[in-house]
């Protein structure tokens, strides 16, 4: 069984999964229009990272923070895609980069996955035995 890090960093994280949530709602609208399997996507995103900001400040397991970490990436992943190649019902993105809310979302998906990378390595840092030295 898994043991809360009690880590400083999940407040952090909680703000930036949070902004992540904050950025995506506003679209969703004109996405289930457009193309409406990226207005549901962005509905999930937001309910997962909101909840999971829930759950970190309450309990920070690192199931939760390689969760949040792994959901941010599949995020800053699909943006990067559907700048670049495109996404289906959505090619008029590509090449959009100045979208107004992309760069808060990009930069707080990657916040929140680097801090789920650090909080994780600290507690494996922390948890791992001493090794004895050889002699």
């Amino acid at each position: 069984m898994s043991h809360s890090l009690h880590s400083p960093l999940r407040w952090v994280c909680a703000l930036t999964l949070l902004v992540t949530a904050a950025t995506h709602i506003p679209l969703v609208p004109e996405h289930l229009e457009e193309a409406p399997y990226v207005g549901v996507l962005f509905i999930l995103l937001s309910a997962v990272s909101i909840l999971l900001a829930a759950a970190i400040l309450v309990r920070d397991l690192p199931l939760i923070w390689v969760t949040s970490g792994t959901v941010t990436l599949l995020a800053f992943v699909a943006f990067l895609v559907s700048r670049t190649v495109g996404l289906p019902e959505i090619g008029d993105d590509i090449g959009n980069w100045t979208e107004p809310l992309g760069f808060p979302a990009l930069v707080a998906e990657l916040a929140t996955s680097a801090l789920a990378v650090l909080a994780v390595r600290r507690a494996g840092v922390a948890a791992a035995p001493a090794t004895p030295s050889p002699r």
